[in-house]
């Protein structure tokens, strides 16, 4: 189940007995974890009735046990499983290859806990056949997936919610931004939005972590800027890499130069090897502008996977750089990459390194 259709049921009070939340994006996890550790029920019944339990500190049949009970004053009880991704015996192992089609002479694993570790008598699979329609029951299993083609796991996808949370490609992280911010009753401009993404990447926890000092400092419906970046997050808005882009799109050298020189002097902040990628993927942009038959604004958004509001950045630098001088600064960066990393014996520190590479895309 996809998660906006997870939290819109959930916020409509339309409970499922088993939740299973997985994958390598924490956020989403988190998200439907938390809001139903916050929601479902109030303060006077959690005392007896929510139950937090980490996977590496118990057992699939003592939570299958917990989540057999039944609610005390209170229509539902919740069971949370943080971790679940290290409690050893939560999935049924698949059935072993050498056992005979009829099963005869076949020996059942036992696991401590009751139930077989293979077949459909593992506590897991004898819970989801007929849950506690009272209960909750919630697994947080992060940063890893089950595997979907097995019996358990289909049957999993019919009789609980799945999320499958997957990491956020990094082009798709600045309409997620906007997104989030919307549902937070502010807005954000399109520059700050990459101005976020190019700084935080895509660590969606860490970026809502961000947009929370923002919340706490700005009133609801301000639109968000640069400006407001800078003053409550201390991300410069103008020495960024973000900006370095824009200032060698537009060859404006001086600009460039400025910020490589404040690159230089701060070079923990700005490590050459995130510069070096991001030119690159904008670069391999431009290039495709080039190519392009169609170059109407929705057309170019959509074929460069980017906000409708930077198309004219990337029609000024396919102006200012023609095909073949993109297809050698493309070259110049896999070349300067390769330096900076020792592979052709170069010792020029990063920062002369840099310099010297913007000087020669720019002429």
């Amino acid at each position: 189940m996809e998660f906006e259709k997870i939290i819109s049921d959930l916020k409509n009070k339309v409970y499922h007995p088993v939740y299973f939340l997985m994958g390598e994006e924490p956020f989403f996890i988190d998200a439907v974890s938390d809001f139903i550790d916050k929601n479902v029920l109030d303060e006077s019944e959690k005392e007896f009735n929510q139950t937090v339990v980490y996977g590496g500190e118990t057992n699939i049949g003592a939570v299958i046990g917990s989540a057999k009970r039944y609610p005390m004053m209170s229509n539902y009880q919740v069971v949370i499983v943080k971790e679940a991704q290290n409690m050893k015996g939560l999935i049924p192992k698949s059935p072993s290859p050498n056992l005979s089609p009829s099963g005869i002479g076949a020996k059942i694993k036992v696991s401590p806990e009751g139930g077989d570790l293979e077949g459909a008598t593992h506590p897991f699979s004898l819970y989801l056949e007929n849950p506690q329609k009272s209960t909750i029951l919630v697994f947080c299993h992060k940063y890893k997936t089950i595997d979907m083609r097995t019996a358990f796991a289909k049957n999993l996808s019919k009789r609980a919610v799945v999320l499958k949370s997957d990491k956020m490609y990094d082009n798709k992280v600045p309409a997620w931004v906007e997104s989030y911010i919307k549902e937070k009753n502010y807005t954000i401009e399109p520059r700050a939005s990459q101005l976020l993404t190019e700084f935080l990447g895509n660590d969606l926890s860490k970026i809502a972590k961000e947009v929370e000092k923002l919340m706490i400092n700005l009133p609801t419906q301000t639109q968000i800027t640069t400006d407001h970046i800078q003053q409550y997050i201390g991300i410069s808005k103008e020495y960024n890499n973000f900006e370095l882009q824009a200032a060698i799109g537009k060859r404006d050298a001086l600009k460039a130069n400025r910020i490589i020189n404040y690159f230089a002097s701060n070079p923990k902040d700005n490590p050459f090897v995130v510069t070096i990628a991001l030119l690159a993927g904008y670069f391999s942009k431009v290039l495709v502008y080039h190519y392009l038959p169609d170059k109407s604004q929705n057309n170019v958004a959509s074929a460069l996977k980017v906000n409708p509001f930077f198309v004219k950045d990337y029609t000024l630098a396919a102006g200012n750089y023609p095909p073949g001088k993109t297809m050698d600064i493309i070259s110049l960066l896999r070349q300067y990459d390769l330096r900076s990393k020792g592979f052709e014996g170069n010792s020029t520190d990063e920062g002369e390194l840099m310099k010297e590479l913007v000087f020669r895309i720019i002429h």
